[in-house]
């Protein structure tokens, strides 16, 4: 009795976990405030759960009132700033970036892997590269971009195989979607250090990429430059994004 009384309560902490979650990844860039009909439409969840979770959720300032609505709370922010890691990650490759950037006038990208999908840490856009659908914090399917393709090249067999195992879905017309051939250009991607990506996340959009290794030789995240396939040569660009990736990486 005791066993199941704490399996239930560790399922009923889990249901709570989720549509807290839930709640909180409801909001998308350009997101002020949001009604409690809103949130219960995009989470899925009754309007008077969205009502007691919202009241916990503004008792712990991760919501606020605002008018009507609710919106992300301060206590959000200060807990991302205790991300130090990933601060002084951003921090170290702010400077590669904006050379990159300078350089090439297109979109430089810096991302970490978790799960099968990539998170932008930290984005600087050109002037002559097209509006892209990254945003800083925003996910994408590794198996679809450069600095995804990058670290997959780097990472252990069982990365690999969740990011497999998990479906490759078509992003675009050009995403590769067969295993054996993306493995196959994991394999290149791992003997030459640089990761192209071709219209596969987008029409129109390429991509250079290339791992940032620790003192181990261990990857921990990749930097990329992105713009239109008809005015940037990856070609080109690509050497530039490997010494940027090879300077940062002895920095770390």
């Amino acid at each position: 009795m005791r066993t199941t009384g704490r399996n239930d309560q560790g399922d009923q902490d889990g249901l709570t976990a989720t549509r807290l979650t839930a709640l909180l990844s409801a909001f998308r860039p350009g997101d002020d405030a949001l009604g409690v009909s809103e949130l219960a439409r995009r989470t899925g969840l009754a309007k008077s759960t969205v009502h007691r979770l919202s009241a916990h959720l503004v008792g712990t300032g991760l919501f606020e009132r605002h008018g009507t609505g609710l919106r992300l709370g301060l206590k959000l922010f200060e807990i991302g700033q205790l991300a130090a890691g990933r601060r002084g990650l951003v921090e170290a490759a702010r400077p590669y970036l904006a050379d990159l950037r300078e350089a090439t006038r297109n979109t430089v990208h810096l991302a970490v892997l978790e799960g099968t999908e990539v998170v932008y840490l930290d984005i600087l856009r050109g002037p002559d590269a097209p509006l892209l659908p990254s945003r800083v914090g925003g996910r994408f399917p590794a198996h679809a971009t450069g600095v995804g393709k990058a670290i997959n090249a780097h990472s252990p067999e069982s990365v690999v195989a969740q990011v497999i195992n998990n479906g490759l879905a078509r992003v675009s017309a050009r995403t590769i979607t067969a295993p054996g051939l993306l493995r196959r250009q994991l394999a290149k991607i791992r003997a030459d250090g640089i990761a192209f990506e071709r219209e596969e996340s987008g029409v129109g959009v390429v991509c250079a990429a290339s791992p940032l290794l620790d003192a181990t030789g261990a990857v921990v995240a990749a930097l990329s430059i992105s713009g239109w396939a008809n005015r940037m040569h990856t070609s080109r660009v690509a050497p530039a994004v490997r010494t940027a990736a090879l300077t940062l990486s002895r920095t770390l």
